[in-house]
């Protein structure tokens, strides 16, 4: 839940992939604005097209692979989990920065960050280059993203806030329903064009910005989080995704394995005490002790792993073994995230007549349910799209957009008000943390050495439905009795 909105309120949250960050308080709202709707538009655009690179990516790498010369999931795998381990780490700072040095030139220069990445990626010829823009990108996005949040809650008439929000929120579930489709449409030109489109997009938003959104005043207040922390984490995250995706091609019990583990486990270690040292830490530790918010990010971390499996587990195997084409791909995983927008007007609703974390369990446990539902119909051999995939990949969406928002919304409601915006951007970075695991889990199961080419898709399937019942259980924290603010400070 973005901060500077009574804790109690519940917001339609972005479905997968969302980056929310810190935002400002609300007591800016209402800056002096001659066309709110039109800032709103161009806000929330901006946060769209953000959203919408990660599903088209998706679906576009395998026609990457072609362009660029590999076809091995592991190495493709880090175009996706270089972009999530980098926002994950930078949302905190970034929203902090934005805070502090002005929201308009954040915003402006995250714009722009992500159109130069953009070109990059897409004049890139070799995987090592794509990496690099896309982890430029990835700080682009990091940046644009709580700068246009906070952009929303300074700008926005104080009577609409709360409606500003949530159209701001909701521009993240049309890019999820929009995605796919693009993708493969984009892709099918030229897997360049799935970048290039974002250049006359950040460029027009950049000429739109200048003149439109005005100076917001600065929080001057507002202290730099620990920046090493920051580090700390891309470097836990990433070193266990690389043990993880290489372990199949290095031995589990190889050195060069052994040392990503290890390393990984040291720089986690590293970051909690440093965490509990720093001034202004990345993560307040205290912040734990509050059950709702930790069940949030276990349900949130389980759920993004679990849908990340599920996700891109079905591209792969509709385009590797169906031999679809990556139109036809996009338009058949489509329907499922656009179930996300339609559940999580249901979900906002229900919010007010039943316990949240029955909300969210109900939600977790019928995405499970959808990719079970689709393991046992095709056995993951025959590819029958309406009878074997459409019906449980419906189910799945619709309960994903139940869970989502009902986590995101309820991670930060005891939280103190001056620890909600950082609490969001904690959850956010376990959405993104979660994916590179579930990126991870789907390489290493493809990668089973087995006669049978479908049979690792079945076992990240089955991972995926157990992934979900686990954050079924963790969502039930939502209900702990609510107290006054106890986190720590």
């Amino acid at each position: 839940m973005p901060d500077g909105l009574p804790p109690d309120q519940t917001l339609v949250e972005p479905p997968p992939g969302r980056d929310t960050a810190t935002a400002a308080a609300s007591s800016e709202s209402g800056a002096s604005v001659r066309r709110p709707g039109l800032v709103l538009a161009l806000l929330a655009t901006a946060t769209f097209l953000a959203s919408l690179d990660l599903l088209i990516v998706n679906v576009a790498l395998d026609p990457i692979g072609r362009g660029i010369g590999t076809r091995d999931l592991s190495d493709l795998s880090w175009i996706l989990s270089g972009y999530a381990i980098v926002i994950a780490a930078l949302l905190v700072p970034a929203g902090r920065l934005a805070d502090r040095y002005g929201r308009k030139g954040a915003f402006i220069v995250g714009l722009g960050l992500f159109a130069a990445a953009s070109l990059g990626a897409a004049l890139s010829g070799q995987l090592w280059l794509l990496v690099v823009f896309r982890v430029i990108q990835a700080a682009g996005a990091a940046i644009l993203t709580p700068a246009s949040l906070g952009l929303v809650l300074a700008t926005a008439p104080p009577a609409k806030l709360h409606k500003y929000v949530q159209i701001w929120a909701a521009s993240g579930s049309l890019a999820a329903a929009a995605g796919p489709a693009a993708g493969g449409l984009l892709a099918n030109a030229a897997w360049q064009w799935i970048f290039l489109i974002n250049i006359p997009l950040c460029l027009a938003a950049i000429a739109m910005a200048i003149p439109l959104i005005p100076n917001v005043r600065h929080d001057l207040a507002s202290r730099i989080p620990d920046l090493l922390g920051g580090l700390l984490i891309i470097l836990a995250v990433g070193a266990l995704a690389v043990g993880l995706v290489k372990a199949p091609d290095w031995g589990w019990g190889a050195a060069s394995t052994l040392v990503s583990l290890i390393l990984a486990a040291v720089s986690l270690i590293a970051f909690v005490v440093r965490s509990s040292r720093a001034h202004v830490p990345i993560v307040e530790l205290g912040i734990f002790r509050n059950v709702v918010f930790s069940s949030a990010n276990v349900a949130v971390v389980l759920f993004y792993a679990s849908f990340t499996l599920q996700l891109l587990g079905i591209i792969q195997w509709l385009e590797q073994q169906g031999d679809w084409s990556v139109v036809k791909t996009g338009f058949a995983v489509a329907p499922g995230p656009g179930m996300v927008f339609v559940a999580s007007l249901l979900a906002a609703r229900l919010a007010h007549r039943l316990p949240v974390g029955l909300i969210a369990a109900v939600g977790a446990l019928l995405s499970g349910a959808g990719i079970a539902l689709i393991t046992l119909s095709t056995g993951g051999h025959a590819i029958h799209y309406a009878s074997g995939i459409l019906p449980g990949w419906l189910i799945g969406g619709f309960g994903m957009g139940l869970a989502l928002p009902t986590m995101f919304s309820s991670a930060t409601r005891d939280l103190p008000p001056h620890q909600a915006a950082t609490g969001s951007a904690v959850v956010n970075m376990g959405s993104q943390i979660g994916s590179v695991l579930g990126v991870s889990l789907l390489v290493i199961f493809l990668a089973l050495p087995d006669s049978d080419p479908h049979h690792g898709y079945a076992i990240s399937w089955w991972t995926s439905t157990a992934l979900a019942l686990a954050s079924a259980i963790a969502a039930l924290g939502l209900n702990a009795r609510r107290h006054a603010h106890t986190a720590g400070a």
